[in-house]
């Protein structure tokens, strides 16, 4: 009978391969062209993601194990992202600019990596198979930003070329009432992950602490596109009251007049290409200064990340519409708070009080980017399924908004 030591053991290795293959999955319809260049500055080519995912196997587990061949010394330099107590690396910006190596060698030195780490399963020590949970969870954050990034770069195409093939809808359901609202207790609170908790998650996640929370209230779904269509209507793109002093500069010097990806003829560009924009689906693709306006629009608010983390206890995070493999990537009609759409924050990512980045160069991971950015949780479309849980942090600076970014209300009771 197997031991429950080897069973967990069983069960890493299969969601660990499982990761690496529904990153090659979704990568697969690209050319050698779809997946070197690179649209803007913030996006990534699909190349670099398939990439720098297994430079991080490479880099931080293989490196350290006997016997070791690394296929390509010159990836260290190409390959590595922000990590600066590894060495020097190629500009961020300058991604696109990689031709060499083709895709076909990145898919080779994925394979090359895949089966060392196969081969030396068994030999791992306890901390390479702490850093496989890191691995993996890694390649997750990254499969949302391989789709973001291919979703804005074709948006950049004339031809509007389609990344999948649609996938047969899931049965409609009744569409939540975005109006209903849910009172939730006041009191002090305890959130964060736990440190003694053996389940995964980031550093900043944590350490676990008390606040206080006032009486407060959330909504029963996300905004949706008939709402937002109302928003513009009323003149919200033209309302500086609306706006934070930095979201209206925004506006003004980017011309922002609707969501990313929208058009007036009531369609939208996805993954699946221009398709119908649903009136009950939630809006997506919304910047932070946008969000906060669509709220001040409202007479509402963006809740704090404690208010939502307290709102989602006890809701399972692998439900709801959530990535499972390629086909049809968009928000739908739903009222869960774990997926379709990343929901914005009022809170600054920030640290917990205590907070301590794991040591050695992982520990660069989050707690240098607690800078400027904002907090968003749940999970989207796109977020692979089992990667949320009630603790994560996603973050982003609040002008950016080619991510499946959306928003739920809140209210002071």
């Amino acid at each position: 009978m197997a031991t429950a030591a080897k069973l967990e053991d069983d069960m890493l290795r299969d969601r660990f391969q499982a990761t690496r293959a529904l990153t090659v999955a979704l990568a697969a319809p690209l050319s050698d062209a779809d997946a070197t260049v690179q649209s803007m500055a913030d996006a990534s080519p699909a190349k670099w993601h398939l990439a720098h995912t297994t430079w991080f196997l490479e880099t931080f587990i293989l490196n350290e194990a006997a016997g070791y061949r690394v296929f390509d010394d010159r990836f260290n330099f190409l390959f590595n992202s922000y990590y600066e107590s590894i060495g020097a690396r190629h500009p961020r910006a300058a991604r696109g600019l990689i031709t060499r190596p083709a895709l076909a060698e990145i898919i080779a030195w994925r394979a090359h990596v895949d089966a060392a780490l196969d081969a030396a399963w068994g030999r791992l020590p306890p901390a390479a198979l702490t850093l496989i949970e890191l691995a993996i969870a890694h390649e997750q954050q990254h499969q949302e930003l391989l789709l973001t990034d291919i979703l804005h770069l074709f948006s950049a195409n004339p031809i509007e070329p389609r990344v999948y093939t649609p996938t047969p809808a899931a049965p409609a359901g009744a569409a939540p009432d975005g109006r209903a609202w849910t009172s939730h207790r006041a009191g002090i609170v305890r959130v964060g992950a736990e440190r003694s908790s053996p389940a995964f998650s980031f550093d900043c996640e944590g350490p676990a602490h008390e606040l206080l929370l006032r009486p407060f209230a959330l909504a029963g779904a996300c905004v949706s596109n008939a709402d937002w269509a109302a928003f513009i209507a009323d003149g919200g793109y033209r309302t500086a009251a609306l706006w934070l002093s930095d979201g209206w500069a925004w506006v003004k010097r980017e011309a922002i007049a609707a969501p990313l990806y929208w058009f007036d003829d009531g369609t939208s560009f996805t993954l699946s290409g221009r398709v119908e924009r649903a009136a009950d689906a939630p809006v997506v693709h919304l910047s932070h200064y946008e969000a906060d306006a669509f709220a001040t629009w409202a007479g509402a608010r963006l809740p704090t990340e404690f208010e939502w983390e307290i709102a989602a206890q006890g809701v399972d995070p692998t439900s709801g519409n959530q990535l499972d493999g390629p086909g049809t990537i968009a928000p739908r009609a739903g009222g869960e708070l774990f997926g379709d759409v990343w929901n914005w924050t009022a809170s600054a990512f920030l640290p917990y009080p205590g907070f301590r980045p794991e040591a050695g160069a992982v520990g660069e991971y989050n707690g240098k980017f607690m800078s400027g950015q904002m907090v968003l949780r749940g999970a989207s479309c796109a977020t692979p399924r089992g990667h949320s849980r009630l603790s994560l942090r996603n973050f982003f600076y609040p002008h950016q908004r080619w991510q499946f970014t959306g928003l739920r209300l809140a209210k002071d009771v």
